[in-house]
């Protein structure tokens, strides 16, 4: 059993990292609180972002990436706001954080599925399905399977009643010998229905 485990070439900055993890090679997490049993699966790059337990991030997901100062400068390059990579002088923190106030927010058993771009200021809802390739520009509701660019709803995975009888269970708040005595359950969407909700 591991509690962390943290591949190569990839580089934490300011991070929390729950248990039960796995970030595998070649990411970047930047200001991420990261929430336990959460994995991403390597080439992933994570900005300020709050993400739930449970979380299972493909690869090459970037998750609040940066953006350019299109309107507000007359240069966009990133000279004017990371200044000292050039010799230019002090860094511009106030551009940086706009990002750190638009984080982005993730619920609980999430998937982001390979190659989804998050951008910044959206929340996710537990149990959403992002799908591959998506470009999510806009809040998800949970339990709700968006796809595309920009990522759209394409339906839910469960009614409205059953999705709030899982709302308030609140399985992913279990504590770890409670989902492993209940695993055959999981296994098993009708018996877990039948027994929890």
């Amino acid at each position: 059993m591991f509690d962390k485990l943290v591949g190569e070439n990839v580089v934490l900055n300011n991070v929390d990292l729950g248990k039960y993890i796995e970030i595998k090679d070649n990411s970047v997490l930047e200001e991420v609180k990261f929430g336990d049993f959460s994995y991403a699966a390597g080439y992933n790059q994570i900005y300020y972002a709050n993400i739930g337990k449970f979380c299972s991030i493909a690869s090459f997901v970037r998750i609040n990436p940066g953006n350019h100062p299109t309107y507000t400068r007359i240069a966009q390059h990133h000279f004017t706001y990371r200044s000292k990579m050039f010799g230019f002088g002090e860094d511009d923190n106030d551009f940086f954080d706009w990002r750190r106030k638009d984080s982005v927010e993730i619920g609980h058993d999430v998937w982001i599925g390979h190659n989804a771009i998050v951008l910044a200021g959206v929340k996710i809802g537990n149990g959403a399905v992002i799908g591959a390739g998506s470009i999510v520009t806009k809040d998800v509701e949970s339990y709700s399977i968006v796809v595309g660019n920009p990522a759209k709803k394409i339906k839910m995975r469960f009614p409205d009643q059953l999705i709030k009888k899982i709302e308030k269970l609140k399985w992913w708040d279990w504590d770890y010998n409670t989902i492993k005595s209940r695993l055959n359950d999981f296994r098993n969407f009708d018996e877990f229905v039948r027994r929890y909700l």
